[in-house]
Parts: structure tokens; C-alpha cells; sequence
């Protein structure tokens, strides 16, 4: 699986070709330090770990700035392990970029939604609430949580106010609408979760993968080539027949 870490710079708009406001978001993806490389002899599975966004030494605990120095690399902020099939060409050390997607690509995203404190039911989990006449008070409270004699307890995963936000979710199937390969941006149809400037995986959609290999900087973006649809005989005559009969009739030519 090809996949990078990133972060999240806002939404935006552009419009295609049709003209058709397309709501896109704007991800800076890369450029992404490789760590170190897992293989399956040594460690069991294969995956790389990366390095995004870096940061200074005085800001790094001795442990981590330990583990960056025994590698010669520049502390990161945000590290985690893409699992990958392919290890071909990647070195600790090399950096990787956003040319590793293409437009046209399907993204899995995955990170922390907003933080939304604690919230009642009607907010957190969509409840209408009761009546709201006068003297009631049943406007938004929960109702029962169970019955007194069986089974005389609150069963597991009700539905209660909480903690609203701030968990680990993915968002899947986002098409690349552009790439911006010199600034290391990329823009997403969609909105992705989490606020402005938190920290992403970006990685290629498990629903819809495609043969790929990594790719170094060098060697520029990467043309999605798409396999065009072959029509069934019967009905590529029935959409010609359909469009000569759109055809305006030719004028009668004037008599002399």
C-alpha cells in the first residue's frame, strides 16, 4: 500500500470543466523522511515508518532525539508506520513526496475529528428530545435507560451525553482533484476530518487499489492512466441511433 503523512491547510472551491463548483480540501502531503524500513526476516511484516514536519532539538525528549541521531535525521513531529507490500527503492533517509499520487487517484484519509467537550444526546447522538409544553420537563433529556426488574442494569453501549469528538476516523474513496507538486499540495473532493493543521494519513483507497510502485522525487508526477470502458456492440448502435435522431433535418434548397 502507498501512503504518505500530511496535514490539513483548509477547504476551498474550483470549478471543472463543465463549471460545476467542486468543494475541495487542501492538504500539504510530504515531503515525508523514511525512518526506518521493517521487513519480514527481522520484524515479521513489512512497512516503513515516516517522519513529517520537523522540529527543533530543544522541543524533542532525549529518547526521541536519541533515535533521530542514531539515524542522522532532523527530529519529526509527526511519525507513523505505513505497511507496504513493496520495499523496493526505499532507504532510511530518502524522502518521499506528494508525486506518489496522481489526479484521478481514490484516497483513504484518516485523523482526529474536532473536539466537541462534553455534549447532551440531542447534540451527540441526534436524539428529537420530548414534549416541550408547559411545565415539562422532558425537553432534552435522554429518557429511560433501562428497565428496574430485568435486566436491572444499564446495558452496555447505550446511548448517553459524553465526550463528543476528538476520535481517530477515516474517511474513505476521496478523489485527487489537483496536485501541486513544487509547494507539496494537494487537493481532496471532500471535507477530511480534523481541524486546520492536524496531522494526516493519506494512503491509496483499499477498495480501489492499483498496480503502483514507490516513486522518489525525481522522477515528477505520475499519469493515471485510465482503461476506457468497452460498450457492448448492441448498445453503442442504440446510443448512435439515439443521436442521429437529435440531428436537425437539413433545409429544403430554394427553387430558383
Amino acid at each position: 500500500m502507498i501512503g504518505l503523512l500530511g496535514k490539513k491547510i483548509g477547504m476551498t472551491q474550483i470549478f471543472d470543466r463543465e463549471g460545476k463548483s467542486v468543494p475541495v480540501t487542501v492538504l500539504q502531503v510530504g515531503p515525508c523522511s523514511i525512518l526506518d524500513v521493517k521487513n519480514k526476516e527481522k520484524h515479521g511484516y513489512q512497512a516503513i515508518q515516516l517522519g513529517f514536519d520537523e522540529k527543533k532539538e530543544s522541543r524533542t525528549n532525549k529518547p526521541e532525539l536519541g533515535f533521530f541521531k542514531k539515524k542522522n535525521l532532523k527530529p519529526m513531529r509527526f511519525v507513523k508506520e505505513i505497511r507496504t507490500e513493496q520495499l523496493e527503492g526505499l532507504e532510511i533517509g530518502k524522502e518521499l513526496h506528494v508525486n506518489n499520487f496522481a489526479v484521478g487517484d481514490y484516497v483513504d484519509i484518516t485523523g482526529t475529528t474536532m473536539g466537541r467537550g462534553f455534549q447532551g444526546v440531542v447534540k451527540r447522538h441526534q436524539f428529537t428530545g420530548g414534549e416541550r409544553g408547559h411545565g415539562s420537563m422532558f425537553g432534552r433529556v435522554a429518557g429511560s435507560i433501562g428497565a428496574s426488574s430485568f435486566p436491572s442494569r444499564v446495558v452496555k453501549g447505550m446511548r448517553m451525553p459524553g465526550h463528543m469528538g476528538n476520535e481517530r476516523l477515516t474517511v474513505q474513496n476521496l478523489k485527487v482533484e489537483k496536485i501541486d507538486l513544487e509547494n507539496h499540495l494537494m487537493a481532496v473532493h471532500g471535507a477530511v476530518p480534523g481541524r486546520e493543521n492536524s496531522y494526516l494519513i493519506i494512503h491509496e483507497a483499499i477498495k480501489r487499489k492499483r498496480p503502483r510502485k514507490w516513486r522518489m522525487p525525481s522522477e515528477g508526477l505520475e499519469e493515471l492512466k485510465v482503461v476506457e470502458k468497452k460498450i457492448p456492440v448492441s448498445k453503442k448502435k442504440a446510443q448512435e441511433a439515439a443521436a442521429a435522431k437529435k440531428k436537425p433535418a437539413a433545409a429544403p434548397a430554394k427553387k430558383k
